[in-house]
């Protein structure tokens, strides 16, 4: 009986999320989805501007939960987290710790993943691998795990990209240590290492959870497969070969669920392919590298059809409608360049890499925006983030509010 209040009382007093937040990489179910709905589509002039600022290097979305946004981003030589009021763009605290990551492709030395908040912690994977635990009231360092001295992983291409997911009370990364510390959960209040599963190098791509009959699986897309595990234990469930046929290629879409379907996506010759879910042994569908291969940024998927970028970035993509049974190409949109693509009910939200947003109906007959604007200037890699109809978006050096309600 002790237990049971002293846990009551615990759950009573931690802060809890509320249905309009965004906390954590793609929305509340890592899908790039919001429940919620937008006001009236805006005018010639654009969306309101709520608020600006500058921020630092990187391409990690912002977070936004209890009123309060998370930014993780590098100034100067120090991977910086910082706190601001949602609504105001007010600063709230501020964490900050060294770094010496330096990106060989000079494509930017800042942080990739996106932050995570979970009751009052909020969780931070830095571009060298330091893993931070902080505390939302005040940004009070809680724990902090250096997996590059812990794990040894591989230095890939573009440095630590896997965002933070928090399952009850693990926080899971696809870290690519050897051995046997591919992917880690480790132990949301403490740090310390819950379960290590397989050798497999990191991929790109963030883990996701799915629910299959009253149980929780985890998804993740490693260098060379994608593994679905008991997310309480560690146990590998599956691990279906999933790797582009060249060596230096990126998988980073997050796998989505769809029903008893998975879509998997990446570029460099590897394309798109739909398994049938089964606990030990997937079932492939259709596969095709010339429906949608998404590059960096993770497709969205509304009733029976998918919506996403088609293309590597640097060669110009397009935007395009896949049925998500059959594969066939619905309809396919070009001149945007790359992109992303964010669902709220039934409308999408494109924000383009030359920070252009655009909406549109989710619709298989064709692509027909209803407002455009030009929230950011050139070079939008981050996913944006919807919280409370307020759309938070960035570029290389600037973060954007903009009202959508």
């Amino acid at each position: 009986m002790r237990a049971a209040l002293l846990l009551l009382t615990a759950i009573a007093s931690a802060p809890l999320l509320r249905a309009g937040d965004w906390p954590q990489f793609l929305g509340p179910t890592r899908n790039g989805i919001s429940s919620e709905r937008l006001g009236a589509p805006w005018s010639k002039d654009g969306p309101k501007l709520l608020w600006q600022r500058p921020v630092g290097e990187g391409f990690s979305t912002p977070v936004v939960a209890q009123g309060q946004l998370i930014l993780f981003h590098r100034v100067g030589d120090r991977e910086t987290i910082e706190a601001l009021d949602a609504t105001t763009g007010k600063a709230l605290w501020k964490a900050d710790y060294p770094t010496s990551y330096h990106d060989d492709f000079s494509r930017g030395d800042g942080p990739r993943a996106s932050p995570a908040i979970a009751g009052d912690r909020v969780y931070t994977y830095g571009a060298d691998g330091q893993l931070y635990c902080w505390s939302l009231s005040n940004g009070a360092q809680r724990w902090h795990v250096d997996t590059e001295t812990e794990f040894k992983p591989a230095r890939g291409f573009f440095g630590r990209v896997c965002s933070p997911l928090v399952e009850s009370n693990a926080v899971i990364l696809n870290i690519g240590g050897r051995p046997q510390a591919g992917i880690v959960a480790f132990q949301a209040d403490t740090g310390k290492v819950l379960w290590k599963a397989t050798s497999d190098e990191a991929s790109y791509s963030s883990p996701t959870m799915i629910d299959r009959g009253g149980q929780r699986r985890l998804l993740v897309v490693t260098r060379s497969t994608l593994t679905a595990l008991d997310p309480a234990q560690g146990h590998v469930l599956f691990q279906y070969p999933w790797r582009p046929p060249v060596h230096a290629s990126v998988s980073a879409a997050v796998p989505l669920v769809i029903g008893d379907l998975i879509f998997l996506s990446a570029s460099y010759g590897l394309g798109a392919t739909v398994l049938r879910w089964d606990a030990t042994s997937p079932e492939k569908v259709w596969a095709s590298n010339d429906v949608l291969s998404n590059h960096y940024a993770t497709s969205v998927a509304y009733g029976d059809f998918l919506y996403g970028f088609h293309g590597r970035q640097e060669e110009g993509c397009e935007l395009r409608c896949v049925e998500l049974k059959s594969g066939k190409v619905r309809w396919s949109e070009s001149g945007l360049k790359a992109g992303t693509v964010t669902l709220a009910g039934d409308q999408l939200l494109v924000l383009t890499e030359r920070g252009e947003l655009i909406r549109a109906q989710a619709a298989p007959d064709g692509f027909k925006p209803v407002a455009r604007a030009q929230v950011l200037p050139f070079d939008v890699r981050a996913h944006p983030a919807l919280a409370d109809g307020l759309l938070y978006a960035r570029n290389k050096d600037k973060l954007v509010c903009v009202d959508l309600r």
